[in-house]
């Protein structure tokens, strides 16, 4: 359990001075949480037991100050380290919906998108095409034109999608003429879950080295289509430095040989990748440092071998919100198995997190009601599902606590609310940006009506 230590070091802002500050992804807990004079846990000035009172449970709270410091330490990082152009753009998968698309948005992030419903969320939140992106190793005839048609950049994954885009091109005019950036596997191994590992050659993603050659000769071969770059990515919740540290040699090289073959690449992007800190064993790297490896990475290899600084983008997701996201439970029912473990049942599970029985994700946990209370039990944390699988944690550290209380889980920003299910027919929870004392919708809980609303009953079916 999170002690009233460690939330009280965590009271100050963070410091003007990129080195000084405090790196949200080494937080267990978002930037602003603290434990108020009555015991109980606040977040950007809110306290979660009123949050639970005024939105229900279960509940994702998103602290607006921690992922515009996250956003921020990027942007300085990438601007301080890197002597060229530089852009961050967020791994919206982690979380897409408008109003964290806007957040960022506001930062100066662009937006990477891996489909055609979280691109046109992005483009309703009032992000800048220009500085969209958009993935996919299986994107549909539809999902490319409306990339196209708002001049957003396309990471082509294969080879039938660059037929594709041959063809639309030919169809929609060449007014249309897309930004296209090539996908390559780069080959390099990392310590991540096999689910979240995408830099391997054994991957679903991207092209072969072996194909890039072929990839200069069809670009030289249709110049109609503006090829501006290159993209790898290796994986996802890594701790280490030296795989992206890899990266950057492999990219440059490549960057290299389209300079050779007369197609002057003048983008590369390097993904993202960096983890977070679940539980207080995990000792990710802090945003500075990741950022400074690739940007010094990408600019000693361009200087090697003497290649212009090509503008350099990066992709960051869980590292940006996974942190600034904690979700609030009422706990229900106990079940004790004598020498064995004790449940405690909670209002939620594996429909608003389905890590956990996923990826085998750990979590740490609070009650946010009992914050000065010793943590003197050992329970399992139960979801409601019918599902046996459908445990949050095993074996937390919890004050005794009662039917009523309110279990908080941290660091749910990343993969929670974008995976969330209606398994078992629960609607999906409400999420509030909380900021200054000020907590704002910005996702509305569903309702049994919402629950049914794409539902067809036949006539032959309907009750009489």
């Amino acid at each position: 359990m999170v002690s009233v230590q460690n939330l009280e070091t965590r009271q100050s802002p963070a410091s003007p001075v990129l080195s000084e500050q405090r790196s949200p992804n080494q937080q267990l807990i978002p930037l602003t949480a603290v434990t108020s004079d009555q015991g109980t846990l606040t977040v950007g000035d809110c306290d979660v037991v009123d949050l639970v009172k005024q939105f229900g449970s279960p509940l994702y709270i998103v602290d607006e100050h921690t992922v515009r410091v996250a956003c921020q330490q990027y942007r300085q990082a990438f601007e301080q380290f890197y002597p060229g152009e530089s852009q961050v753009l967020y791994a919206s998968k982690a979380w897409n919906c408008l109003a964290i698309c806007a957040l960022v948005a506001s930062e100066g992030l662009g937006i990477d998108v891996v489909s055609g419903g979280e691109l046109y969320t992005a483009l309703q939140a009032g992000v800048d095409s220009a500085k969209l992106y958009l993935h996919g190793n299986n994107k549909s005839q539809d999902e490319l034109k409306l990339a196209i048609a708002n001049h957003c950049t396309i990471i082509a994954d294969n080879w039938l999608e660059l037929d594709l885009l041959v063809e639309l091109v030919q169809e929609l005019a060449p007014e249309h003429s897309p930004r296209v950036m090539f996908r390559m596997t780069p080959g390099i191994e990392c310590h991540t879950h096999e689910y979240i590992r995408t830099g391997h050659l054994d991957s679903k993603f991207g092209f072969d080295p072996g194909q890039f050659s072929d990839l200069l000769t069809f670009a030289q071969k249709h110049s109609e289509i503006n090829w501006v770059g290159l993209h790898a990515h290796i994986g996802s919740q890594i701790f280490e430095l030296q795989p992206h540290q890899d990266l950057t040699s492999v990219i440059v090289s490549w960057l290299e040989q389209a300079h050779q073959a007369g197609l002057p690449m003048q983008e590369l992007n390097v993904g993202g990748g960096l983890g977070i800190r679940y539980v207080e064993s995990d000792d990710p790297p802090s945003i500075l440092t990741w950022s400074q490896v690739v940007c010094e990475g990408i600019a000693k290899a361009c200087q090697a071998k003497q290649l212009p600084y090509p503008k350099l983008l990066c992709e960051p997701g869980r590292s940006l919100i996974g942190s600034a996201c904690l979700t609030a439970y009422t706990v229900g029912s106990q079940k004790t198995v004598p020498g064995v473990r004790t449940y405690l049942s909670v209002d939620g599970g594996m429909s608003d997190n389905p890590r956990p029985i996923t990826y085998q994700s750990l979590y740490s946990p609070v009650i946010a009601n009992r914050m000065t209370e010793a943590a003197s039990e050992t329970v399992t944390i139960a979801g409601k599902h019918c599902e046996s699988g459908d445990i949050l944690l095993k074996d937390a550290a919890l004050p005794p606590s009662q039917p009523g209380d309110i279990l908080v889980i941290l660091g749910t920003g990343a993969y929670n609310y974008s995976m969330a299910s209606n398994y078992n027919r629960l609607p999906r929870p409400a999420a509030v940006l909380v900021q200054a004392g000020e907590a704002n919708l910005i996702v509305q809980r569903e309702t049994f009506q919402d629950l049914i609303r794409h539902d067809c009953l036949p006539s032959r079916l309907q009750p009489v």
